[in-house]
């Protein structure tokens, strides 16, 4: 009797997949693929809402935002056509002011709108100089001339009040 099992099936069904039922068995075609794939989406919508939320409150109050007012030098130490490196309008944000005339000031984030390089003044070429990728900016519209940045520097506001100039805000960029 032991030699008659050995080598058959056993069980008296030729089937080996007779532990599978098929009832109640779980399946998915297209459209639960569908509702699913659309829950999915949606709640990956609903779960940004509040990101969303605080960018366009953040954006909205662009306006309204107020900027320290700061001292970057006295008048008497800027000569014509030279540049002065500041921060602004934090500590850890480098700036760059550029006396064009004797009452024309520009002053501009100075990193790169590319890949956030730092930018120099060059009073050789009259432009605004990134080394990193050669990209240039005009010095009196912060806008590209040449090279791969395709923004314009954001610009910060001057004032220049009782012999000295003041950074007083940073413009809004315009698309």
């Amino acid at each position: 009797m032991e030699n008659e099992k050995n080598g058959r099936i056993p069980f008296d069904e030729d089937n080996y997949t007779h532990n599978i039922s098929k009832n109640n068995e779980r399946s998915i075609d297209r459209r639960s693929f569908m509702k699913t794939l659309a829950g999915a989406a949606g709640l990956f919508a609903v779960s940004t809402l509040p990101w969303g939320a605080v960018a366009a409150k953040e954006l909205m109050g662009l306006n309204n935002k107020k900027y320290p007012e700061l001292e970057i030098a006295k008048l008497n130490q800027v000569a014509v056509g030279d540049a002065v490196e500041f921060a602004y309008p934090g500590e850890h944000d480098s700036a760059l002011l550029v006396r064009l005339g004797e009452n024309e000031f520009k002053a501009y984030q100075n990193a790169c709108t590319h890949l956030r390089c730092p930018v120099f003044w060059s009073k050789e070429r009259d432009q605004l100089v990134c080394p990193c990728h050669h990209g240039f900016f005009d010095v009196k519209s912060g806008e590209p001339t040449a090279g791969p940045p395709r923004r314009a520097l954001p610009e910060i506001v001057i004032k220049v009040d009782g012999g000295s100039i003041y950074a007083v805000g940073v413009k809004r960029y315009e698309a």
